[in-house]
C-alpha cells in the first residue's frame, strides 16, 4: 500500500504553495515523518525540509515544506493542481 494516497487541493494549500512552499497530502496513518519525506523525495526528485502531520476526519494529512531549491508550485504543475 502507497504512503501517499492523495494530494489536498484547497484554497489555504494553494496558498501555502505560493507564499510558503508547502505541498499537503493524505497520507497512511502508520507512516512516519520520515517515511512520508523519502516517498515524496522518491517520487518526485526534491529534498524535503520538513513534514508536520496531523489527523482530521479519520486521514492523516502532511504538510511537507520543500527546501527552496526545489518550487512546490512545479510539483504542483506536475500534479493538476495548479
Amino acid at each position: 500500500m502507497p504512503i501517499i494516497h492523495e494530494a489536498i487541493t484547497t484554497e489555504k494549500v494553494v496558498r501555502q504553495i505560493e507564499l510558503e512552499n508547502k505541498l499537503a497530502f493524505i497520507v497512511d496513518r502508520k507512516a512516519t515523518k520520515e517515511e512520508i519525506a523519502k516517498a515524496l523525495e522518491s517520487m518526485f526528485k526534491v529534498k524535503v525540509q520538513s513534514v508536520n502531520t496531523h489527523i482530521r476526519n479519520n486521514k492523516k494529512i502532511a504538510f511537507i515544506k520543500l527546501k527552496p531549491e526545489t518550487p512546490a508550485i512545479d510539483i504542483a504543475t506536475k500534479l493538476g493542481l495548479m
